[in-house]
């Protein structure tokens, strides 16, 4: 996965980092935070719609390992 995809997605506190080419599509980030992550709407991950610790809750819970936290440096 030398040349895959990543994006990224913060709000300031936390960045979500998505890996498409791991996705296998199961839903769970969909499923437990439906305003945050909503495959219909691009971009499909919108931040605002909950606090930084429930996104890091939900993120954990993604089996394949596609969505990964990285934590903004303290200022």
């Amino acid at each position: 996965m030398e040349n895959a995809i990543t994006k990224r997605y913060s709000n300031g506190e936390v960045t979500v980092v998505w890996q498409p080419a791991r996705c296998i599509h199961s839903g769970a980030c969909a499923r437990g935070l439906p305003l945050v992550f909503d495959p219909r709407r691009r971009p499909w991950i919108e931040l605002a719609s909950a606090t930084s610790e429930q996104i890091v809750a939900q993120v954990a819970r993604c089996p394949s390992g596609a969505l990964s936290i990285e934590q903004e440096p303290k200022a």
